[in-house]
């Protein structure tokens, strides 16, 4: 755990330049916009430690699957989202020498990330082995105004000497993956142009042909003067750069700006783009970095505006909360139903940038309820686009009929995840796709979403799930061998309860909506039926013999559902009990040793009772929740959360606001020490859920809101705005009182403690001593 950053309820601050946590800073400061976004790298040469990162969403590469030991059914390839162009390089040399802080003195350092208007700002000064000293002052952001622009000013001012500087820009697209499975770059150049418009580079990735051009203006100013920079002429492959030398004095003034686009042949033909990004480059260049700032900062006010959180009294909790809706804000805008969420955003290349089921379990609550609903409803037509590579991934694993398994790691459907464990066995990611279609009907109430999409990829997953159990004549029920819960410090086990459980539930809900769909639309629901194939008796008979006769290991003397078959022959070993030398485990213990284990990575058997709460009574819960918990290392980014929410369910305030700490500040500390990897984004959504679900207990029961609220000691009050069926309300909780503001002319139905309430029009129902 590291806690160099400065507690600010609207900044990250970093002050003092330490080279060995560069990496770590690097994803904390990282930039995007929901099109594209960069890791914190510095503008300026830097020969010291760093991992380069410039992403362009969707733009992907099919890398060479690399295992020891080939299996029938691997994934041939894992998709990676691609290091691309970087556009904002300078090479910056004062009388022949670079500066470059890895050999500089570095004095005055300061990073800030403004959360609060979209920019990231670093001021130093350095000294360069001559004994030259100079002043830099940096700015820069990607517009989510417009998500095709990025630009950056930096300022530099001579202090103690006069000379020549060269200032080189340049893009450099000769970039490679570290993550490379055969070392191998992934880019081709297609074209090159410099003219007064600015530098171009349009490259293609192999085999999935994107084509994608990086264009920039770069503007340079000496004493607020205009000077011109002139092209280079350059033999080197993938790279353009540009030139003006400076006659410079003591403190005069030089200003750079780069204004920069990424545009791919996702959304435009190729032979437009290059015309295309002249347009927008000229565009922006025309209003100005200022203008563009200023646009920044307004699109800013409107996002938190919507949905930021408040919290009095606790500013590390304050600031935490804010860096990660910041960061999902950063990552995910909705616009495009062909993107997704990456677990890492566009902070770093770990997990390939691809989709995981972590979107579905943890981000469409965030979504559901502080955006649009399409924005939601985007991220569960994207699986349904999906389904057909699904039903082609089951095959490949020897399914037939129609049954639909989901990928674990995609881009655009096809399985590309290489581990056994994960690939064929942790197959409780189908659960999470059909809990969110749920999810999403609950919280919206758009029933039409079932008859539009969700019925066939409901039918699909209960086929799956109707072929991976097996009758046992020992048991006289149906169980699941062979499989990897969330919990995935445990492989190849047979029974695992929350798989188990999920599974009854899927085939119980898809018999629920094809009713539902029968219902409503008959007509529809027969084109449902004839597309799909669709036995209806046959089928649902054999789908509620399933669901009514799944095994679920329990232990009737402790009174805990067991993880899974066998668990218990564990040596029960307690987290306290474990020395702090030896954590994270998954960093100083063998695989074999922790498979051997009781120890448990995230929330597995709890992940189940928090999605069916309402099927367990408080003592239920609370056994299992002491049984887990205290066995559970929170080695996943996506445990903590779960876990928060849990306590405060049952009014654990201390445990609920260490795991909240936890998930919110997890990269912010590095708990896990692996932020220099990139950031944890999806979990992030979980960070929102441990406020909004842990504290302020909201469900949707019944088609009502409802709370009940739990105040952290730690904090004086908390406020939160949500988005409910085309209303927007103001949630506010004190040590005394919940106040809810309806804005709208609709008179809303809520539940607080279980006491129905009618808000009307732009009331506040205030409730007293609840939280006493």
């Amino acid at each position: 755990m590291k806690n160099y950053i400065q507690a600010e309820e609207w900044n990250i601050i970093e002050e003092g330049f330490d080279p060995h946590l560069n990496k770590v800073s690097e994803s904390l400061f990282s930039l995007g916009n929901g099109r594209m976004g960069q890791r914190a790298n510095f503008e300026e040469t830097y020969s010291g430690e760093t991992l380069q990162g410039n992403y362009v969403a969707g733009v992907y590469y099919p890398d060479k699957t690399r295992v020891g030991w080939w299996k029938n059914g691997y994934p041939e390839y894992f998709a990676k989202v691609l290091n691309a162009a970087n556009w904002m390089g300078l090479e910056l040399t004062l009388d022949a020498e670079v500066l470059d802080l890895s050999v500089c003195k570095v004095t005055a350092f300061k990073r800030v990330l403004n959360m609060k208007e979209g920019y990231l700002e670093r001021t130093f000064t350095a000294e360069l082995s001559s004994g030259k000293q100079v002043k830099v002052a940096a700015k820069r952001f990607f517009s989510i105004a417009n998500d095709e622009i990025a630009a950056l000013h930096y300022q530099l001012i001579p202090l103690n000497f006069s000379g020549q500087l060269s200032v080189k820009s340049f893009i450099d697209g000769d970039v490679k993956n570290q993550d490379s499975n055969y070392d191998e770059k992934f880019w081709d150049e297609v074209n090159r142009m410099q003219n007064d418009q600015g530098s171009y580079l349009i490259q293609r990735t192999k085999k999935t042909e994107f084509d994608v051009v990086t264009g920039v203006k770069t503007l340079v100013y000496q004493n607020h003067k205009a000077v011109t920079l002139s092209p280079v002429v350059t033999v080197k492959d993938k790279y353009l750069d540009e030139v003006v030398l400076l006659d410079v004095a003591a403190n005069e003034v030089i200003d750079i700006y780069k204004v920069a686009t990424n545009l791919s042949s996702q959304n435009y033909a190729a032979d437009q783009l290059l015309d295309t990004a002249f347009k927008v480059i000229g565009a922006a260049v025309a209003k100005g970095f200022d203008e563009l700032l200023r646009e920044q900062a307004e699109a800013w006010a409107t996002k938190w505006n919507e949905g930021d959180i408040i919290i009095e009294g606790d500013v590390a909790a304050q600031q935490a909360i804010r860096f990660n809706i910041f960061q999902l804000n950063q990552t995910y805008t909705g616009k495009d139903a062909r993107l997704n969420i990456g677990p890492k955003g566009f902070t770093g290349e770990k997990y390939g940038g691809s989709t995981y089921w972590d979107t579905e379990a943890y981000c469409i609550p965030f979504y559901l309820s502080t955006a649009p609903q399409e924005v939601s409803r985007n991220l569960l037509i994207y699986r349904y686009k999906h389904l057909e590579k699904a039903i082609e991934n089951a095959q490949k694993l020897g399914f037939n009929k129609g049954a639909a398994l989901y990928p674990m790691v995609t881009m655009n459907g096809e399985e590309c995840h290489n581990e056994w464990e994960i690939t064929f066995e942790e197959i409780h990611r189908n659960g999470a796709i059909a809990f969110a279609i749920f999810n999403y009907i609950r919280y919206t109430g758009d029933q039409s979403y079932l008859k539009e999409f969700g019925l066939e990829v409901l039918i699909g997953i209960a086929r799956f799930w109707k072929q991976r159990v097996n009758w046992s004549e020992d048991k006289k029920q149906f169980v699941m061998l062979g499989v990897t819960g969330p919990n995935e410090y445990e492989n190849n086990v047979n029974n695992n309860w929350y798989t188990n459980t999920l599974a009854a539930w899927c085939l119980s809900y898809a018999i629920e909506a094809a009713n539902i769909v029968n219902a409503e639309d008959p007509a529809q629901y027969q084109l449902i039926v004839n597309k799909t194939a669709l036995l209806e008796e046959t089928e649902f008979a054999d789908w509620k013999a399933v669901a009514e006769n799944i095994y679920l290991p329990y232990d009737e003397e402790k009174g805990v559902f067991l993880q899974q078959d066998g668990f218990l022959d564990k040596e029960q070993i307690l987290v306290h009990d474990l020395p702090a030398s030896e954590r994270p485990i998954n960093q100083k213990w063998s695989w074999d040793r922790i498979l051997r284990s009781c120890f448990i990575k995230q929330a597995d058997v709890l992940q189940g009772i928090y999605f069916f709460e309402d099927n367990y009574d408080l003592e239920s819960l609370r056994r299992n929740f002491d049984f887990y918990e205290s066995r559970t290392v929170h080695e996943s980014s996506l445990s903590p959360c779960v876990h928060s929410i849990l306590a405060a369910k049952l009014n654990d305030g201390k445990k609920a606001y260490e795991f909240y700490l936890r998930t919110s500040r997890l990269d912010l500390d590095d708990y896990n020490n692996d932020t220099e990897d990139g950031l944890h984004i999806t979990s992030m959504a979980g960070t929102w859920m441990s406020i909004v679900e842990g504290f302020a207990g909201m469900r949707v029961r019944d088609g009502k809101l409802s709370f009940t609220p739990f105040l952290p000691e730690q904090w004086s009050s908390f406020s939160f705005k949500i988005g409910f069926r085309g209303i927007q309300l103001k949630v506010t909780i004190t040590k005394e009182e919940i106040t809810i503001v309806n804005p709208a002319k609709e008179t809303l139905d809520i539940n607080i403690f279980n006491q129905l309430y009618n808000i009307a029009t732009g009331e506040k129902v205030i409730t007293y001593n609840v939280l006493s």
